[in-house]
């Protein structure tokens, strides 16, 4: 029996987007295009090509010389920002999406889920959608009436179960989706951030049944961008990077590689508010550690560079938010907390002061948020990562800051 569930060589998915560069102005030049048109689409089709609209055609390479294997009960956590080709991977390993280029061997059988409402029938009932879904697996109705009591208590949706699927809300959607797939006992399961629409319970205990099924043998690839959820839950990841695959390793190492694309401690913003005003610029500064970046209990200054235009804009005021490496957010830091506000001026720069750090050595998150009278003018999700060191906070002569005990020191004594 071979360890090897998923072997990915060469894998690629193009897109050719049409662009129409010609607008009718009269309804005579519209029935000349409307004509030109059917007749280039009959040619093509005859040709065996794709159909676009219009002239103008851009390749678009959702996916390109993808190379990896997943093993027999690994949890693989599929990483990148939005537009990486990470749900565009999932179809194609699903079989929804056809490749462009290369292949993607898959050993057993395979449950996805992917979208709201995938795989299921919105006319069948939820309990005929289950047993619908275990026959594409290739189970027997003795195999699924077998496991129906377990899936529909853990679906949570008993009362509907003889309801149409179409009349589900989301949540109710994707609970039984995700029960059917995880309790038919594939032996490859794909989910991708649909999970999102859960509640946290219902998250909670998606994630356990997840981690049973690895420990069962099964295999799990997962995409989300709760990097918390995926350190408890996925042993290596997979990063892609614009359609292309840019690091395996330990889910540990790939998030602290998909963190770094923000530079540490200091970057340059390009991201555009409205009204004129934007963050340009973040930097830490620690008399404690120049060099390197900030350290557990010494001073440290964020400082926040931005633009803004006078006319528009009179005051501004600023947050802060602090997440851990889970994600999970930590604190905020808001002016408006101390009744303070700053006239606004084409270019300017605020400072943020703490007199002793009181973060334990990691990598932590910060999110940005400009604001005008209580209205949002610019928020930046994940705007950079801030590196701390250990140091002394406790001023006990000892190095403070096991991330082990949590993110958070607290001063303290003991009599």
């Amino acid at each position: 029996m071979t360890d090897t569930m998923i072997s990915v060589r060469g894998l690629g998915k193009r897109y050719l987007i049409g662009h129409d560069t010609q607008r009718a102005t009269t309804l005579r030049e519209g029935l000349a295009q409307t004509a030109a048109t059917l007749k280039r689409n009959l040619g093509r089709t005859l040709r065996g090509e794709q159909l676009l609209a219009g002239d103008s055609v851009e390749e678009f390479w959702a996916l390109r010389d993808l190379e990896f294997d997943v093993k027999r009960g690994d949890i693989v956590g599929v990483v990148g920002a939005n537009g990486a080709g990470k749900s565009t991977l999932l179809k194609v390993l699903s079989r929804i999406t056809e490749p462009t280029e290369g292949q993607a061997r898959i050993t057993g059988r395979m449950a996805s889920l992917l979208e709201v409402g995938t795989g299921f029938h919105p006319e069948l009932t939820g309990r005929e959608n289950i047993f619908l879904n275990g026959a594409i697996l290739g189970m027997s109705r003795a195999e699924i009436r077998a496991k129906l009591d377990e899936i529909v208590d853990f679906s949570g949706v008993e009362k509907f179960l003889d309801t149409p699927v179409k009349r589900y809300s989301s949540g109710m959607s994707v609970r039984l989706a995700f029960s059917v797939a995880a309790h038919l006992e594939p032996e490859i399961l794909v989910v991708d951030e649909v999970l999102a629409v859960g509640d946290a319970a219902f998250q909670r205990k998606s994630l356990g049944k997840m981690e049973q099924v690895s420990q069962e043998g099964r295999t799990v690839l997962i995409v989300s961008h709760n990097q918390g959820s995926l350190r408890n839950l996925c042993k290596t990841g997979i990063l892609l990077q614009k359609g292309r695959l840019t690091m395996t390793g330990t889910i540990d190492e790939v998030l602290t590689c998909y963190a770094g694309d923000h530079d540490s401690n200091s970057s340059a913003i390009t991201d555009s508010g409205r009204d004129g005003a934007a963050f340009t610029s973040l930097r830490i500064e620690s008399p404690a550690n120049q060099l390197r970046g900030a350290v557990c209990g010494a001073p440290c200054d964020i400082v926040l560079g931005y633009r803004t235009d006078p006319e528009r804009v009179k005051s501004l005021s600023f947050r802060i938010g602090v997440l851990d490496a889970y994600g999970n957010r930590l604190t905020q830091l808001a002016s408006e907390d101390f009744g303070k506000t700053y006239a606004s001026t084409p270019t300017g720069e605020v400072r943020i002061h703490l007199d002793r750090l009181p973060l334990a050595a990691g990598r932590y998150t910060l999110n940005l948020n400009m604001r005008l009278d209580g209205n949002r003018l610019h928020h930046l999700a994940n705007a950079a990562a801030l590196d701390v060191e250990q140091g002394d906070y406790l001023g006990t002569g000892t190095l403070s800051g096991n991330t082990q005990v949590g993110p958070v020191i607290i001063d303290h004594s003991w009599s």
